[in-house]
């Protein structure tokens, strides 16, 4: 039987416990992207809620994290060149361009293993 899911309303993904708080500051410096509070029930939990636009960003804290999966979640910007610029000023690492159904993009990838993906339509 189909669930006849009709929209995303969150993204989870996972950080190592050794780096909980370096990620966090991640998010909320390169993205700017605004902390949200966690359920009542779910506040005693690490990891931290983000409000991205009409979604949330879930990142949770695992101890037996993988490193250097192909895991990736994708953020469209406006300007991809200025993103570059950006990225590439806080001394992160492009790992792959490329263009692909309407999309510009790069990855990178932070010490926590995930990979992220910057896009932009074109």
């Amino acid at each position: 039987m189909p669930l006849h899911a009709v929209y995303i309303d969150h993204t989870q993904i996972a950080v190592p416990t050794t780096l909980e708080a370096e990620r966090m500051a991640f998010y909320r410096q390169m993205f700017s992207f605004p902390d949200i509070p966690k359920p009542r029930e779910l506040q005693g939990r690490c990891g931290a809620w983000f409000q991205v636009g009409g979604r949330q960003l879930h990142i949770c804290v695992d101890p037996e994290l993988l490193p250097q999966s192909e895991r990736h979640i994708g953020f469209l910007t406006a300007d991809l060149a200025i993103a570059k610029i950006e990225v590439l000023a806080d001394g992160i690492r492009i790992d792959q361009t490329s263009v692909a159904g309407g999309v510009s993009w790069f990855f990178i990838r932070y010490p926590a293993g995930n990979r992220i993906e910057i896009g932009q339509r074109t």
